[in-house]
């Protein structure tokens, strides 16, 4: 998880935007606000941009180009639409580098971290170049004497996405590829923490000739979320987020008659066996706590460590933590950078604080040490009671909580108990029997056996369960394709 690669501080251009505009119609245009919030780079504290808050006329105007461009898109031959992803998928490769510093300037993340990201939101772009086999229908002849029957996929129509802060490059390309190919047109409002990444993609997609009005950006917070909810030419939602959110986005966007899927927050546990494989189990499991500084939801954030385990295992992992080197992204050999905002850093203490005064036990202390500049908390370790907030509370950050139990069943139960979401999972062991038993009893919706990170291929769903998804069909994979598209049931009969 070392930053081996960008060893040089080369800021894209990219990243350095003044103020924003939305993106609407193919055309740059000024937000109707005079509110603006900053966009720091979270690891040096120094402004990039300022992002407009959008309101109900902004989100009207992009909708409207959108519902524009959807009646001649949704007649583009599958071919064609396909063809308009090859393209931004070469120019996507083509600005790989600068993708990754923009990625890693605007977010914080190790260059190794957006390498990765960027790496795994080309895959869906791949996926999407698939559309022409994905969008075929089925057809039966014969149902009955004379009579045929077909199902045939159409577009929904115009398409919302809204998104985070902690993948501004990979979580937006979850959704608009596979909805523009499909013959939907778009319009995406960025974590306002996080908006350069988007602005670059609109600039790619529009080099790579797609037509004006299908990929539209609405800059913005609550307030444009809630008229992308509720307008009227708006027809599908996608989004992602925290739990809390993510209900009410689900609850509003289906109240208004639209199709939703709303990816909320994560409580992820990891259980150690005494039979696990040492050096590679900890090498994953520090990955997945601490890579992208926590703030990801599929990061492992409870460690439940079983029977001996926690006399070999535990040690050698907290001097583990200890080798972490702590800085901005792009600098050599840096394996950790900071949170998004000084808020973010705040709750995080807040908890780990509330935890030490409730009896909690600290391991690895990563209050201390941290770089002068920046938002940075350092790797924490802390043993805790599995009744503590910080057991059940989603902290997103690079916290990690200890369990302990007795065997596999004991950590199983204390997985079931003490959380409400169903995001992600994983064991690490040797045991076969043990594998299949958490295969089996895991709430939680991606299981990864000896892997800490469970981030499914593109050409499979991602999918959370429980408080970690509030919908039906999920993102990527069929799932998206199934999402982004309606079903006309034709039968026939000639006389």
């Amino acid at each position: 998880m070392t930053a081996t690669l960008g060893t040089t501080r080369e800021i894209p251009a990219s990243a350095q935007r003044g103020d924003l505009k939305n993106y609407i119609g193919g055309e740059w245009v000024a937000a109707r606000t005079d509110q603006y919030l900053d966009v720091p780079n979270p690891a040096t504290e120094e402004l990039l941009a300022r992002v407009p808050l959008s309101g109900a006329a902004d989100v009207d105007a992009a909708a409207r180009a959108a519902r524009r461009a959807f009646e001649d898109w949704s007649e583009v031959p599958v071919p064609e639409r396909a063809a308009y992803m090859f393209r931004f998928r070469e120019a996507l490769l083509d600005s790989r580098e600068e993708l990754i510093r923009l990625c890693t300037t605007e977010n914080g993340k190790i260059y190794s971290d957006a390498a990765g990201e960027v790496r795994r939101g080309i895959e869906v772009v791949d996926f999407a170049c698939g559309m022409p086999t994905l969008m075929m229908g089925t057809n039966l002849d014969q149902i009955s004497r004379g009579i045929d029957s077909e199902l045939v996929r159409f577009p929904v129509g115009v398409a919302a996405g809204i998104t985070p802060f902690n993948f501004p490059f990979m979580v937006p390309l979850w959704m608009y590829p596979l909805a523009i190919a499909a013959g939907n047109t778009f319009i995406l409002k960025p974590s306002e923490r996080t908006p350069l990444s988007a602005v670059r993609m609109a600039e790619l997609l529009a080099e790579a000739g797609l037509p004006k009005g299908v990929f539209n950006i609405v800059h913005g917070a609550a307030e444009a979320v809630t008229e992308l909810c509720s307008h009227p030419e708006i027809d599908a939602v996608s989004f992602v987020g925290s739990a809390r959110v993510a209900k009410i986005v689900y609850e509003t966007a289906a109240r208004h008659g639209k199709r939703v899927q709303a990816l909320g927050g994560a409580k992820n546990h990891i259980i150690v066996m005494p039979d696990a494989v040492l050096e590679p189990s900890i090498e994953n499991i520090t990955e997945s706590a601490f890579g992208n500084a926590g703030q990801r939801c599929l990061a492992g954030s409870v460690m439940t460590v079983v029977g001996t385990a926690a006399d070999e295992f535990l040690p050698r992992f907290v001097e583990r933590a200890d080798r972490i080197k702590m800085g901005f992204g792009l600098d050599e050999d840096v394996d950790l950078g900071p949170v998004i905002r000084p808020d973010s850093k705040e709750r995080i203490l807040g908890y780990v604080e509330r935890g030490l005064t409730d009896g909690a036990r600290m391991l690895r202390d990563g209050r201390d040490g941290t770089p002068s500049t920046g938002y940075f908390v350092g790797p924490t370790i802390v043993e805790i009671d599995p009744q503590a907030e910080m057991a059940r509370d989603e902290l997103f950050g690079p916290v990690l909580s200890v369990l302990k139990a007795d065997d596999v069943d004991g950590a199983l139960d204390l997985m079931r108990a003490t959380n409400r979401y169903g995001n992600a999972g994983s064991i690490f062991t040797s045991s076969g029997k043990a594998a299949r038993e958490f295969k089996r009893r895991s709430s939680a919706g991606m299981l990864g056996v000896n892997v800490g990170v469970a981030a499914p291929m593109a050409f499979f769903p991602f999918s959370g369960r429980r408080n970690s998804f509030f919908g039906d069909l999920h993102v990527t994979g069929r799932d998206g394709v199934e999402f982004y598209t309606t079903k006309k049931m034709v039968t026939t009969r000639w006389f």
